[in-house]
């Protein structure tokens, strides 16, 4: 068997754990916007220094609350702004993440919860804390139940009111980088879902050399990313942890049913997906340039743009009337594109499934490359992608 390897990009801390990053961004980049939470229909940004207050002050009521160092907690809900503090909040006690996605039934549930040994659970919803107080009989272990739309942050802040900066800091400091973060539980294709345990080595190394080799994409005050994938995922988990290695702002989106307008609003310059959410951008612009009388010019738009992603990498480069097409078409058709997509990207990381060679070229000769990966749950989501300065369409690296 074949074997080829490449020295690593980024040191891995041989003491530390996640959590050292929110403080090192709260003493390094105090007023930079690290996070954005949707308040009354509007993004709001939160900077780095009262993103560490967030998750030092939910840090507080879960330690009064009895977790304990190594202690799994649970986390059942949707991509949402809580759900990264919540995260680094039970690094913060010393605990162990464990995701659950929110649309799991209360069998799956009863199976990770147990399986995991889970003492708590945050939840999202009334629905989950319904399904969870269903099963609270077979779960023993199970102690605590907090619940986010019924004000679960606000309990836990007022919990942990007489507990110290100085204890959080101490069990924040507990974890080494060998130590276990989260537990992830793979889908369950081949039977019931199977728990993944992923190391702060495990992140650090992943998200600290996807950062460094795209350094272009991670410009820290420049670059913002809108998670929309299940946080639950490992791929969705890469985009959290990485987005705050860097840093670069980070907003979150609870549903994909409004995603252009989410898009537009907050725009993004890394957009991180799947091939059926590039696949939907795709068809909707289509279907709408027919549905406008405008499908011919649509579908000549799009044939240029591969035309022209495929020249790039022939000899010679693309002819003089081959760019005058796709000059004329950037104003006509890709501009408005773009403007979907948020209007300020130029590059997409795509995971989970092949994108196809067609459609890559596509985005590359609108002038958005979709650079794809390949990876597992093992193996901290990616274990090869494509570089944003050798890309080789219809690859993953």
């Amino acid at each position: 068997m074949r074997e080829f390897s490449l020295p690593a990009l980024y040191e891995v801390p041989s003491d530390g754990n996640l959590t050292d990053l929110i403080r090192r961004n709260a003493a390094q980049h105090p007023d930079t916007a690290v996070m954005s939470r949707k308040v009354d229909g509007r993004w709001q940004d939160v900077t780095a220094t009262e993103f560490l207050a967030e998750v030092r002050a939910a840090a507080k009521g879960l330690v009064a609350a009895g977790i304990r160092p190594g202690d799994r907690v649970a986390l059942i809900s949707r991509t949402r702004y809580e759900w990264v503090l919540f995260d680094f909040a039970i690094w913060s006690a010393g605990g162990v993440t464990v995701p659950v996605y929110e649309t799991s039934s209360p069998e799956q549930v009863q199976w990770i919860l147990g399986d995991s040994g889970a003492v708590a659970v945050i939840v999202e919803s009334p629905a989950h804390s319904a399904s969870v107080a269903s099963l609270r009989d077979r779960l023993p272990e199970l102690r605590e139940v907090w619940e986010i739309e019924q004000g679960a942050l606000e309990t836990l802040k007022a919990a942990g009111a007489e507990i110290s900066d100085a204890e959080v800091e101490e069990r924040s400091s507990l974890a080494n980088a060998d130590d276990p973060a989260t537990i992830v539980y793979t889908s369950g294709t081949t039977g019931r879902p199977k728990g993944c345990v992923l190391t702060h080595r495990n992140f650090f190394a992943e998200c600290g050399n996807v950062v460094e080799r795209l350094s272009p994409l991670f410009r820290t005050g420049e670059c913002s990313v809108l998670l929309f994938l299940p946080a639950a995922h490992v791929f969705g988990r890469l985009v959290e942890v990485a987005a705050v290695l860097a840093p670069i702002r980070l907003g979150c989106v609870p549903d994909i049913k409004n995603l252009t307008d989410e898009l537009q609003s907050f725009r993004p310059t890394l957009i991180l997906g799947v091939p059926r959410v590039f696949e939907k951008v795709y068809n909707s612009a289509r279907a709408k340039a027919q549905a406008d009388g405008k499908g011919k010019i649509f579908d000549a738009a799009a044939e240029t743009a591969i035309a022209y992603s495929r020249a790039l990498d022939a000899p010679g480069g693309p002819s003089f009337g081959l760019k005058l097409k796709h000059k004329i078409f950037s104003k006509l058709v890709y501009s408005k594109l773009h403007a979907v997509l948020g209007g300020r990207g130029e590059y997409a990381i795509s995971g989970g499934a092949p994108l196809g060679e067609r459609l890559g070229h596509f985005f590359r000769g609108i002038g958005f490359t979709v650079l794809e990966g390949y990876g597992l749950t093992e193996s901290c989501a990616a274990t090869a992608f494509n570089p944003w300065d050798k890309t080789k369409i219809g690859t993953v690296g």
